[in-house]
């Protein structure tokens, strides 16, 4: 087995030990009696449901859509994105004990966007294969979102996303929610591939988390509907593309990154940017698919066989590198874990892909071996 093919089945093998309980249990009807939900929050259990379910499917959606058709990684394909729509159709359905809360405080305007990116990402498995009764509940559901406002930061971009897959489903959309948060973020632009979180600049994840694979996709995906939305696209994907590179350098030869910020305990979904630019087929030059594969595979193994990472019955814990209930914030429940699926968005590409062949060593591993890379260069305006 060649080194790609090795990563491939690796990274099959912790996706599905990741899915596994959320889609089983969610498929069954039965996510809401067999989840534990461990927070140091309060009333979490409200919002922890529709959080594994929409940061699941967002991050193992191009799989779903775009994997293999063949031999034992097809039918593992199909095999979840069966359960993928059942368990849309269980989390969405009124009368089914999963019902998720849409409705009722902020988090739902959050995780709705979450499932929405999904939908986006696979527009085939997650969209067109619903029937027409779970269709209608998707877009019932994802229209209850609107009676609250996101805060005037990364949340402009929920509402975009759910606006922007409201319009993907034929239903009436607002054009408005989408627009303002493309300018905003225009506004908020810091420099050299970075946004502020809102107004502010932080020192965390949140580019890679929320903000720029969301901000990309919404502006591919309705580009053509607005000239202005249509001219800011280049400078949008220049950004994106340096900002990954700033993440592949922060990867170190030990398959660490520093612990910067909030929202730790989403481990390796912090990745989620440079992942997303391998699967698009925008990095930059400086940047062989390969070794961003090899990279982002030291990450995985370092987090995930840490021990306590998941439960005794296969759920993931609170923590960063292993059970570490400390870094979880109120906001942080079981549910919300389930974001570092999010790593998982070159399995979308074909295993003949650049990504998926050969071997070789990211920045810091040549750098700190003390072998030839690339210089580092600011993106100017």
């Amino acid at each position: 087995m060649n080194p790609g093919e090795r990563d491939r089945t690796y990274w099959l093998d912790t996706l599905s030990r990741i899915a596994q309980p959320v889609l089983f249990h969610l498929a069954n009807r039965e996510l809401k009696l067999k989840m534990p939900v461990e927070s140091n929050g309060t009333e979490r259990e409200q919002f922890t449901y529709l959080e594994a379910l929409g940061r699941l499917l967002c991050g193992i959606a191009p799989w779903l859509e775009n994997g293999s058709r063949d031999a034992e990684e097809g039918r593992l394909r199909q095999r979840y994105a069966e359960l993928a729509r059942q368990a849309i159709d269980a989390g969405t359905d009124p009368d089914s004990p999963d019902y998720m809360n849409f409705s009722h405080g902020g988090q739902p305007i959050v995780d709705a966007a979450f499932l929405s990116h999904a939908i986006l990402r696979a527009p085939t498995e997650l969209w067109e294969k619903l029937d027409d009764r779970v269709k209608s509940n998707v877009i019932a559901a994802l229209k209850a979102t609107r009676t609250r406002k996101p805060g005037y930061n990364n949340w402009l971009l929920f509402a975009a996303m759910t606006e922007t897959a409201l319009r993907l489903a034929g239903a009436d959309w607002d054009p408005m929610r989408v627009d303002y948060a493309i300018r905003q973020h225009e506004l908020w632009y810091k420099g050299d591939g970075v946004y502020g979180d809102g107004p502010e600049y932080h020192a965390d994840y949140y580019n890679s988390f929320v903000i720029q694979p969301m901000l990309v996709d919404i502006i591919e995906a309705v580009r053509d509907l607005d000239p202005a939305w249509d001219g800011l696209r280049e400078s949008v994907l220049r950004r994106a593309s340096r900002y990954a590179v700033q993440q592949e350098r922060l990867i170190g030869p030990d398959g660490t990154f520093p612990p910067l910020g909030r929202s730790l305990a989403y481990r390796f979904g912090a990745f989620q940017h440079l992942a997303q630019m391998a699967l698009q087929h925008r990095l930059e030059e400086s940047l062989e698919p390969a070794q961003v594969r090899c990279a982002l595979t030291a990450v995985m193994r370092r987090m995930i066989e840490a021990p306590g990472t998941f439960d005794e019955n296969g759920w993931l814990t609170v923590g960063f590198c292993g059970h570490q209930p400390g870094v979880g914030e109120p906001y942080i429940s079981t549910g919300s874990l389930y974001l570092c699926a999010a790593v998982f968005l070159p399995l979308g590409l074909p295993a003949n892909d650049p990504f998926w062949q050969g071997e070789a060593a990211w920045t810091q591993v040549k750098a700190w071996r003390g072998e030839p890379f690339p210089i580092d260069k600011a993106l100017k305006p």
